[in-house]
């Protein structure tokens, strides 16, 4: 059995990692944006998930806008201390950007106990009081996606970026399809139950790299 396993250095493991997706998806047929494809790519490298080809829903100049707004040194805001770990912080830094996660603020907590709600509510709402422009990339947490949704609606924050590919089954579908009815919002959705931190760092790290 050993005799049938490839033997691959580990400097070319990503490379060929690539080929063979790019292969997999020439004989599906499927066909993808120039602009994304780097993106969709390397969800399904991070997920071996090919699903990914399909349900990522990016709106109109997304790659751009997010681009734009990494090299003004717009901060991204993470719902997990998972999601801001993956994120590609040295190559961030070189745009003189950062990643924030607020959930083990004792604020937050306090925050959230007192009004009741979960700590990504909290967290969202502790990013909009910041008055700052921000980045928002959600992988768990159908919640903050509902927050954020409200504080745009109420004219309280306005993404550069959403980047919602919170995995789960609670509310999870219902909260992306919030934020893809925002007309005027940037944002990258992944469709469905799927996702996760290492998506949303994923689709972090896939933008940096394209810079």
């Amino acid at each position: 059995m050993l005799s049938e396993i490839e033997q691959v250095l580990p400097s070319e493991i990503e490379k060929r990692s690539f080929e063979i997706i790019t292969e997999e998806l020439k004989e599906m047929g499927k066909i993808l944006c120039p602009e994304t494809e780097l993106i969709v790519k390397r969800c399904i490298h991070t997920s071996a998930d090919f699903e990914y080809a399909d349900s990522l829903v990016f709106t109109e100049g997304v790659v751009e806008k997010a681009k734009d707004a990494i090299r003004r040194g717009v901060p991204i805001i993470t719902d997990t201390q998972m999601g801001k770990a993956g994120i590609n912080k040295k190559r961030l830094a070189e745009h003189g950007s950062e990643v924030l996660c607020f959930m083990s603020d004792e604020d937050v907590a306090e925050m959230a106990k007192k009004n009741g709600t979960t700590r990504a509510v909290a967290s969202m709402d502790k990013a909009a009081a910041l008055g700052r422009e921000a980045i928002f990339a959600v992988g768990n947490a159908p919640t903050a996606l509902v927050r954020l949704y409200e504080l745009i609606k109420e004219g309280k924050i306005n993404p550069e970026l959403i980047i919602a590919v919170p995995v789960g089954f609670v509310n999870v579908v219902q909260s992306k399809e919030l934020i893809l009815s925002l007309e005027d919002t940037p944002s990258i959705v992944a469709r469905g139950r799927k996702g996760g931190s290492n998506i949303a760092a994923c689709i972090c790290n896939a933008l940096l790299y394209q810079m």
